[in-house]
């Protein structure tokens, strides 16, 4: 074992000890993901969400299962340790 100082980050969680605090991010992670699936450059919106609506399959033109296997699984990750706020959408995403 090496002693390598103390820990910056950890399984894509990033530490930041301030005074007494331990503060756990995952901003780093998502701009990962973003430039990854190149997602990076669009524009934020803020949408409410209404859980009755049923979704729709997408007719037209998509991306492939494959990448979209790939983000759903990333947005897990997230949801798993720090971004619970998502986590219904994104199951709701996983479901279709």
């Amino acid at each position: 074992m090496k002693d390598l100082g103390p820990v910056d980050v950890i399984l894509g969680i990033k530490l930041i000890k301030k005074n007494y605090d331990m503060i756990l991010t995952q901003s780093h992670y998502v701009e990962k993901l973003l430039k990854k699936f190149n997602y990076f450059d669009v524009k934020l919106v803020s949408t409410s969400y209404n859980s009755f609506i049923k979704l729709k399959k997408n007719l037209s033109k998509g991306i492939s299962s494959h990448k979209y296997s790939q983000i759903i699984g990333c947005l897990l990750h997230l949801t798993n340790f720090s971004r619970a706020d998502i986590a219904y959408a994104v199951d709701r995403l996983e479901s279709n």
